[in-house]
């Protein structure tokens, strides 16, 4: 019995561990943060973690708070004009002085490739009137985003005693800045052409992320450095549709990490066509219409990454349970949401496959029927 028992167990920890991590990847060795993430930007799987909720300080990661702010402010656009106010702060700089002209869009630039604080410190006078009012707005998008463990107290990122996040949170927050597409476009180019200043001249913007030349399917995303904090950074790259994302807080070594993580990633992780789990046969009654049904089709097919057994994998479908014609092709009529290991990842309208159009069922030599009897009508003849 005992044998037995023994070899029972033996086997299902086997099983577990053949189904959890691929035999060929070997997890990452030698970490010299003091804590880190690996995550999936599109479902937020976290592929190997150390110490990742942690409280600690994030530097000029920051910014990329700061920066999604700006960019989702609606003032692409505007035309700033600095005061000595806005520029008084220590810190890494792209030469802003007092009456230089800026665009909030240069700002962005200044604050994801140099690391600017001037440029932070401008971007909140100008997005929010001023820091304190521009720190509730962190806090409230980090809220909104799910960063539980995060507490904004700099725009820039220069150290304070209730300025902290974690290598989970900041990996969330990036997952999310990632989906603003003129986010990810400045924060994975290496330089850029800009103009500021009175009257407002070229100068070239330098990124300080060694990935972006030198780790294939580099995208950014930021670094940071503080004698408290130590070299933080954060990371994204993407291979075969599948963007991984890796945050180290305090990582003497952190290009190499990164190196470490990202490699790891792109050695278990693979993307999904949920095709095959689409329902080709579904249809809904049609109250009233030229036709008894209409078919019902998934507005698009959706491909998300995942590291385990795709099998795990699985939809639920909503559906109206019938409709009142007339009705337009492509009309939303449910949705079909996705699970992958128990959390919601993706969820698709259903929509119209072809318009149906509406009849009268009225009687020429009688009295109009009611909506009650119609229906009833129409529900006695599907039996």
């Amino acid at each position: 019995m005992y044998r037995r028992n023994f070899c029972r167990a033996l086997m299902a920890l086997v099983l577990f561990f053949s189904l959890t991590v691929p035999a060929f990847a070997a997890a990452p060795q030698n970490i010299s943060a003091k804590a880190c993430v690996l995550m999936l930007a599109d479902t937020r799987e976290v592929l190997y973690a150390e110490n990742e909720n942690e409280q600690l300080s994030m530097a000029s990661t920051t910014k990329i708070m700061t920066a999604l702010l700006a960019l989702e402010s609606g003032l692409w656009e505007q035309q700033v004009k600095v005061t000595s106010d806005m520029v008084q702060v220590e810190g890494t700089s792209i030469g802003l002085l007092p009456d230089d002209l800026i665009s909030v869009r240069t700002l962005i630039s200044g604050m994801l490739l140099e690391s600017g604080n001037d440029a932070a410190n401008v971007t909140a006078y100008a997005v929010a009137g001023g820091q304190a009012q521009f720190l509730d707005l962190m806090n409230q998008k980090a809220a909104e985003i799910g960063m539980e463990n995060t507490h904004f107290d700099s725009v820039s990122g220069l150290d304070t005693e209730s300025h902290y996040s974690t290598a989970y949170d900041m990996a969330l927050l990036t997952a999310y800045a990632l989906e603003n597409p003129k986010f990810r476009s400045i924060c994975s180019e290496q330089s850029e052409r800009v103009y500021y200043g009175n009257p407002p001249y070229a100068r070239t913007l330098y990124n300080h992320n060694k990935l972006l030349a030198n780790y294939e399917g580099a995208i950014g995303v930021k670094t940071g450095f503080t004698k408290k904090s130590g070299r933080c950074l954060v990371s994204a790259a993407e291979r075969d549709g599948v963007t991984l994302i890796a945050v180290t807080l305090n990582a003497p070594d952190d290009w190499n990490d990164h190196k470490k993580l990202l490699d790891y990633g792109f050695s278990v992780a693979h993307l999904y066509d949920a095709s095959g789990l689409q329902k080709s046969d579904l249809s809904i009654k049609v109250v009233g219409g030229d036709t008894a049904t209409v078919g019902v089709a998934a507005a698009y097919t959706p491909q998300f990454s995942v590291a385990g057994d795709a099998a795990d994998v699985q939809t639920k479908t909503y559906l109206k349970y019938f409709l009142y014609a007339p009705v337009e092709k492509g009309e939303t009529v449910g949705c079909v949401c996705y699970t992958y290991n128990g959390k919601i990842i993706e969820q698709v309208p259903l929509v119209a496959a072809q318009s149906v159009g509406a009849v009268t069922t009225e009687k020429t030599d009688g009295p109009k029927q009611s909506l009650f009897h119609r229906i009833r009508d129409f529900f006695t003849k599907q039996e």
